[in-house]
């Protein structure tokens, strides 16, 4: 079976995710590289490892997680469809058999907020892992835009946590912020990421807990 390793090693999907992040560094975007794509790999993977699901939705969640921007190459906008076509190809030639790639490319084509739906456990774990990576270090070069209100909330973020309580059923994101943003900035920007957590996590049975500064915000 293709594994997460398998894909990182493709050069496709290199040239893709290193395409797609140039064109958002042009149009001012914080970073879509290695950085993120890693964070949103691990951070699905684990939600449902820790849930109990079998390795294989394990492994299926790492690789969504590791591809679900390739679509950025194309357009920001429709981004995860877009990919979700771009990913069957290339993922059949690399060996995958069709069902893990059916599983990979819904996840994929379902992770934007404005028009995803949470349809299986692998989309739901890529939407909690794409929409909770906000941190100081995906300002591009360390250098915030003052006047750009996703540079300012992403770079007053100084900690930034997903835990899963599998005993109490609770998905928990924790943030650290510092006073060169504000919660009312974070919401302003991530509400609808906010809302589609919730629902993510619904899907999995639990709940959804974003905790700012100690204070619980949903």
């Amino acid at each position: 079976m293709v594994t997460l390793q398998d894909i990182k090693q493709n050069e496709d999907i290199k040239a893709l995710i290193r395409a797609g992040n140039r064109y958002l560094e042009a149009c001012g975007y914080t970073d879509h590289g290695p950085r993120h794509v890693s964070y949103v790999s691990k951070t699905a993977s684990g939600i449902l490892k820790t849930l109990g699901y079998s390795p294989r939705e394990v492994e299926l969640a790492a690789i969504a997680g590791w591809v679900h921007d390739v679509g950025n190459t194309v357009n920001r906008q429709n981004h995860g469809p877009n990919g979700a076509i771009m990913l069957l190809p290339i993922l059949r030639e690399a060996g995958m058999d069709m069902n893990d790639v059916m599983e990979v490319i819904t996840a994929v084509g379902n992770h934007e907020e404005q028009s995803g739906f949470i349809s299986s456990a692998v989309s739901a774990a890529l939407a909690l892992g794409d929409k909770s990576d906000a941190h100081k270090t995906r300002v591009r070069n360390g250098k915030p835009d003052p006047h750009d209100i996703h540079d300012r909330v992403n770079f007053s973020i100084q900690e930034n946590s997903v835990t899963v309580d599998r005993r109490e059923r609770i998905i928990r994101h924790e943030l650290v912020m510092d006073a060169t943003s504000s919660v009312l900035e974070y919401t302003q920007i991530y509400t609808a990421r906010i809302v589609m957590c919730e629902q993510a996590a619904a899907f999995l049975g639990c709940a959804f807990e974003l905790v700012i500064n100690g204070q619980t915000v949903n």
